[in-house]
């Protein structure tokens, strides 16, 4: 089957955020959020611009289907659509919705084409800034036409990323990484995964490590940062990034060495 012209999908989300998105930011009511569980928000832009996008990116690839946060929100079984062997849309209508519904401009619309079980296509865009990430694979990471590569690997201490909580549960540990290290929940966390991939694969931060491993957060970011030049795997097995497993412990890195590094830092302690 033949690939969906890649800027034709860059085309369809940047309307679906100048449509759905844009127009709310900063206008929402009590109303117009609610909460799908404990701390975790959802919008009526978030609904309205999954269905506005599912309608647009299956149009750019008829017989396709769709795994959309908001879609498995409301029927866990959407999920097992994963498993199908044909091409598969992943979307993250508004990644970072806690800042979305907050004013913070700090969220993105995210999609990822899957093909045969693999992630072949990846696109991330930050409607304020209205900068535009996206990859094929094999084809290099990508910002609007200028390519991007993962900041070089240095020694542990000179480099800047973010590390989950749950996985240095020693307070006194916990201290001695703070005085290099972010840890997800910080002032400068982004509360963002579409952003904190983008910032890898432009070489701002090095590193980053996740716990939930939801596909429409980390199946886009993966791939940028690997057509970047990145490294990730789980850190109990060493494993690449699977959409069949949905809870971590994962770690992204400039490459296999500092991948290595960093695990020992963060994991073997």
């Amino acid at each position: 089957m033949p690939s969906p012209d890649p800027d034709k999908v860059a085309a369809a989300i940047r309307e679906t955020a100048e449509i759905e998105v844009m127009p709310l930011f900063g206008k929402l009511a009590a109303g117009d959020i609610r909460e799908k569980g404990p701390g975790d928000l959802v919008s009526i832009a978030d609904e309205a611009a999954e269905r506005h996008l599912t309608e647009r990116l299956q149009a750019l690839l008829p017989g396709s289907v769709v795994v959309g946060e908001e879609a498995v929100a409301a029927d866990l079984s959407v999920l097992d659509r994963l498993a199908v062997s044909g091409d598969i849309w992943i979307i993250d209508p508004i990644d970072g919705t806690l800042n979305f519904c907050a004013a913070i401009p700090i969220f993105a619309v995210m999609v990822a084409l899957v093909r045969r079980g693999e992630t072949v296509g990846s696109w991330i865009y930050h409607p304020v800034s209205r900068e535009m990430f996206s990859a094929m694979r094999g084809e290099g990471a990508w910002l609007d036409g200028a390519r991007l590569q993962v900041a070089d690997a240095g020694p542990l201490d000179a480099m800047n990323g973010a590390f989950s909580p749950g996985f240095v549960p020693d307070e006194a540990r916990r201290a001695e990484l703070r005085r290099h290290y972010l840890f997800h929940g910080d002032p400068g966390d982004f509360r963002c995964a579409g952003r904190e991939y983008s910032e890898l694969s432009r070489g701002r931060r090095h590193f980053t490590t996740y716990n939930g491993l939801k596909p429409w957060d980390h199946a886009p970011g993966i791939l940028l940062h690997s057509e970047a030049g990145g490294y990730s795997a789980t850190m109990d097995d060493g494993m690449p990034y699977s959409l069949q497993r949905h809870k971590g412990p994962l770690l992204a890195a400039p490459d296999r060495d500092s991948w290595q590094a960093l695990r020992a830092l963060i994991y073997d302690n």
